[in-house]
């Protein structure tokens, strides 16, 4: 087939709207060649060798027009010239040829990465291809008004719309969101594209967002279902140990698709998610095991403890996070401790509402390992992470964090005599972590009382002469004034008998002024 000069007779004989004939009208159809043969040319077209993308974009352009302007009876229904044809078999090829043509090279070893020269035909064949997904998908939306309207007694398809989008939405898919990364493969216009593509299949489905358009909405409900298992059946067979770092775009798909799904596909779909996120999470590059962790953490939060205890995969999830709190990499501990907070109440019982059992357990394991990094890092940015997340394992704890008091004594007064930049953040939130252990486990306090008080009144010093903003030092000393309180309840009075022995005469007046307040309090 002469596809161009098809294509241009087709534009040639397009109908005036003020003219258009009903949709099965004899006089109008017949004319044209079916559409299974002019998607099979265009798809010869494309798997020519040797074109280069200044070839085959004109020509899906010139396609696009086509459909943008062709009767919705003469593309979907398998009537009139269309009789006797697969137009599903032929959809699914068109579209599979599609995302092949717009598809990134593949790198020849694991390392994930292609010099960005590689990319450089991507974004155009990409801009082309999305923008005729896009077409073909209006015009899907247009053709129930065409069948509504059609009298044709030949039509066999009764809803051509619920045959043709669950095939074409997967695919449709994984072609926008492979585009939609800002990386070396795209472009300002084939990111417009890839946006447009996506925003054209929720609408023509009817789902509200990505979420629904993952996993439907519902067995009640009128739309189309989920495409999330279409979308793993494309993926899968990519994501494997051996493969799938040589789609540098696939890791980034993966993750969209996983993040934007919620808790019952998540837990339908779990054999096929856990394996590939946990592979990511194992890998030797930062950014991989980033994006491995939180994928991991969303399937935490989003499948039933019970089904992660299912086959050890609650154990697996565990060691792998642990062996993560070795690294140095502050971005990499700051998604890791969180995930193994929410791990943790999986696989043990909450140490605040165990009453029989003292026996260590996994929240120790992990706690002590971050106190003993807690104390020799000096690194400011893993500071913050560690600080940040101190708070939140003891209120986990409750009050066997007695059993590891000794080490946070010595996390808080080092942590207290550093300055952390303008906004304070590690001190902020270690006196949190002071308040919270002085609350749960008071009756051991006392013979930490010295260090502590004399540790909180350096921090009052210190902060009243530091170059820091007045909110920061407010809440500085806000939150120290709180602790001290905390101590002398604990204590039963002892604060302010140590209180009384401070020199009024080396202290400033802001200071003073903050003693003054906590004694009157007392």
């Amino acid at each position: 087939m002469d596809l161009p000069r098809v294509l241009q007779d087709l534009q040639i004989a397009r109908v005036p709207e003020a003219e258009v004939h009903s949709p099965g009208d004899p006089d109008v159809l017949p004319a044209h060649p079916p559409i299974a043969d002019v998607l099979r040319g265009l798809q010869d077209s494309l798997q020519t060798p040797g074109l280069h993308s200044d070839q085959t974009v004109p020509l899906l352009n010139t396609m696009e027009q086509v459909v943008r302007h062709a009767d919705p009876h003469w593309l979907f229904l398998d009537c009139c010239c269309n009789q006797g044809t697969d137009l599903r078999r032929s959809y699914a090829d068109l579209i599979l040829c599609l995302a092949q043509h717009a598809a990134l090279p593949l790198c020849e070893c694991d390392s994930g990465s292609l010099p960005a020269s590689s990319y450089q035909d991507v974004p155009p064949r990409a801009t082309a291809v999305c923008s005729l997904l896009s077409a073909l998908l209006d015009r899907l939306g247009d053709q129930r008004d065409a069948q509504r309207g059609s009298s044709c007694p030949h039509l066999t398809t009764p809803a051509p719309g619920l045959i043709l989008l669950p095939l074409l939405a997967p695919q449709c898919c994984v072609l926008a969101v492979t585009h939609l990364q800002e990386a070396a493969w795209s472009s300002q216009g084939s990111r417009t594209e890839a946006s447009s593509l996506v925003k054209t299949l929720l609408r023509v489905g009817g789902w509200e967002n990505p979420a629904q358009l993952l996993g439907g909405s519902g067995p009640a409900s009128e739309q189309p279902p989920g495409v999330l298992g279409g979308i793993l059946d494309l993926m899968q067979p990519h994501l494997t140990k051996e493969s799938w770092k040589r789609n540098e775009a696939l890791k980034y798909v993966f993750a969209w698709v996983l993040l934007q799904t919620q808790a019952s596909c998540v837990s339908d779909h779990l054999d096929r998610l856990f394996p590939p996120s946990l592979l990511m999470s194992d890998d030797y590059s930062s950014d991989n095991k980033l994006l491995g962790v939180r994928c991991l953490h969303h399937l935490l939060r989003h499948v039933p403890a019970a089904e992660l205890r299912q086959y050890n995969r609650a154990e697996v999830l565990y060691h792998a996070l642990f062996n993560h709190l070795y690294t140095s990499e502050a971005p990499l501990i700051q998604v890791v401790l969180p995930c193994l907070l929410d791990l943790l109440p999986v696989l043990e019982k909450s140490p605040a509402l165990t009453v029989a059992s003292r026996r260590l357990n996994r929240y120790d394991t992990v706690l002590r390992l971050v106190l003993s990094h807690m104390e020799v890092e000096h690194k400011l940015p893993l500071r913050r992470v560690y600080a940040g997340i101190l708070p939140l394992f003891i209120d986990r704890m409750g009050v066997l964090v007695v059993r590891h008091l000794k080490r946070v004594e010595r996390v808080v007064t080092g942590y207290l005599e550093v300055c952390d930049g303008p906004e304070e953040q590690s001190r902020i939130a270690i006196l949190d972590a002071l308040e919270k252990t002085i609350t749960v486990a008071w009756p051991r306090i006392a013979c930490r009382l010295s260090v502590l008080v004399r540790s909180l009144l350096r921090l009052l010093v210190d902060v009243s002469s530091e170059d820091v903003s007045t909110a920061v030092r407010q809440e500085l000393m806000d939150k120290a004034s709180r602790c001290l309180l905390l101590l002398d309840h604990a204590t039963k009075g002892k604060v302010q008998t140590l209180l009384q022995d401070v020199d009024s005469g080396c202290a400033s007046p802001p200071v003073l002024r903050c003693l003054q307040m906590v004694s009157q309090r007392l």
